[in-house]
């Protein structure tokens, strides 16, 4: 039976409401072979005590000050030690005990497994499916009209991983999943909700700069006239997308 160690990694900085949700849904997984660690920034607000409950089922925590979200994921990847990866950070969540478990017998051995993303609010009500939908066969060209695939819903095998690029702040993870998925030779659409995205983050709060990494990074592998294009069609598709919503809600 393939049953290779998987590194989930959680960042965390003052999120004393929802750290122990997204604990507990990794905590709660039906798959052993887990290793877990959690980066945490320095918490005041009582999150370490929320982390120290389970200390005994953590295999790794730092707590101390860093330099924004990827520095703090460069720091998981650097302990990690699973076959895999995946960053399952604080307000997400696996989508049910059997997450991993399903996702590891889907194939054996892929360099990348990837599935569908639920959307949840600050009540962790369901909000349905992410806009962008998973792509039925995923390669390193995909990310071209966005990010298909939501950083929780993406195991990547370890040794194809890198660390984020800093100089990007709020869209390192597109450049990571794009370069990983560039040396990849197998992978796995899993074809099944694996994760539940809290909506919000820095990426929304400062849209503008989060857009004009996000262009950067896709001038840079998918070349500058392909990207303008494309970019027509994220804003036709997002119009689109907007108006047939709206005429549903009416």
């Amino acid at each position: 039976m393939f049953e290779p160690k998987l590194s989930v990694i959680t960042i965390v900085y003052n999120n004393v409401r929802d750290i122990e949700r997204t604990m507990l849904s990794v905590l709660g997984q039906t798959y052993t072979n887990i290793e877990y660690i959690i980066v945490d920034g320095l918490s005041n607000d009582g999150t370490l005590k929320v982390i120290n409950k389970y200390q005994d089922r953590i295999s790794k925590l730092i707590s101390e000050k860093d330099k924004g979200i990827y520095d703090a994921m460069n720091k998981g990847l650097a302990i990690a030690t699973g076959d895999y990866v995946i960053f399952m950070n604080s307000g997400d969540e696996f989508c049910a005990p059997g997450t991993v478990a399903a996702v590891f017998a889907s194939a054996d051995d892929a360099d990348i497994y990837y599935g569908e993303t639920e959307m949840i609010d600050d009540c962790g009500e369901s909000l349905g499916q992410r806009r962008h939908q998973a792509p039925a066969a995923f390669t390193w060209r995909s990310f071209k009209y966005g990010m298909s695939i939501s950083h929780q819903a993406i195991y990547i095998r370890r040794s194809l991983t890198e660390f984020y690029d800093n100089r990007y702040q709020l869209s390192a993870d597109i450049d990571w999943v794009i370069r990983a998925a560039k040396k990849a030779k197998k992978i796995v659409n899993v074809n099944r909700y694996v994760a539940k995205y809290l909506v919000g983050g820095m990426s929304k709060k400062k849209h503008r700069q989060s857009l004009q990494e996000r262009f950067d990074i896709m001038k840079r592998y998918y070349g500058l006239i392909p990207t303008v294009f494309n970019h027509f069609v994220i804003a036709f598709n997002l119009g689109w997308y907007w108006l047939k919503n709206k005429r549903t809600n009416d």
